[in-house]
């Protein structure tokens, strides 16, 4: 019997994912803090209780994520990059490139028929396009991010969100707040921006289908829609399946791959 892990720190949220056999016996989602370090050990014990698991069972563990090199208990710390796309085509198989929206930056991952990286792009550089990017218009309509989702999809056609900027954009929400503008049609502006900026890196790599989400963000169906309507193609779903964990199973897979010599 083989038992491995996957801990993977974002910037926002912290996951971590055992795996008995290559089967999914626990998997745990928490914020991420100021000490990762704490954050990780705590999130990886949690793990291993509800798994029924005790450390030194385990065989191999993997730390990921923007902190991966916090996980100070890993044996190997290996990217995000890798990790989403073998977490996502062990649940999916057809998928070929995978669209993770994280907290700080955005990345489209290319993968091969047997989940192994081919190619990515990034954007790191701007908060627009990414989960902070959301994060800060709900605050700035005083609006849990959570009902993003019910705005965009209620109805109204949306505004035109201009600056490629999170800080201007913030500026155009709040005059077009004080404008009388209803907020689903802002928001439906603003997912519509967010997926500009994602289906443009998406298509830096050419548009390989199958697609699929991974990340928080992956969670709202406005931005799935609005991404599914830029790119011009339907997204595929994780039946069952929590996409923030994606990246962990695929941590814990690749450490799987480790403790039976292979290589990932």
């Amino acid at each position: 019997m083989a038992i491995t892990a996957g801990v993977d720190i974002g910037s926002t949220a912290s996951k971590a994912v055992i795996l008995v056999d290559r089967t999914v016996a626990a998997q745990i989602v928490g914020p991420s803090s100021t000490n990762p370090k704490r954050t990780a050990r705590a999130i990886y014990e949690q793990a291993l209780e509800r798994a029924g698991v005790k450390a030194g069972d385990v065989a191999y563990i993997v730390g990921t994520g923007y902190g991966r090199t916090q996980v100070d208990f890993a044996t190997r710390n290996v990217s995000e990059i890798t990790c989403h796309g073998r977490g996502a085509h062990f649940l999916l198989p057809s998928v070929r490139t995978v669209i993770d929206v994280g907290g700080q930056d955005t990345k489209v991952i290319c993968v091969d028929s047997a989940g192994n990286l081919l190619d990515f792009a990034m954007n790191d550089k701007c908060a627009a396009g990414t989960g902070r990017f959301l994060e800060a218009m709900a605050r700035s309509m005083e609006m849990p991010i959570e009902k993003m989702e019910e705005h965009y999809f209620g109805g109204g056609d949306p505004c035109t969100i201009t600056s490629m900027c999170s800080v201007f954009a913030e500026s155009e929400v709040i005059n077009l707040i004080n404008d009388g503008v209803e907020l689903s049609r802002i928001v439906k502006g603003l997912l519509l921006s967010l997926a500009i900026r994602v289906v443009s890196l998406t298509r830096r790599l050419g548009l390989v289908e199958d697609i699929v989400m991974t990340g928080g963000v992956a969670k709202n169906a406005g931005v799935q829609d609005a991404i599914e309507q830029k790119l011009g193609v339907k997204l595929m779903r994780f039946n069952g399946s929590d996409p923030q964990l994606v990246g962990a199973l695929g941590a814990a897979l690749v450490a799987a791959d480790f403790a039976e010599g292979r290589t990932a």
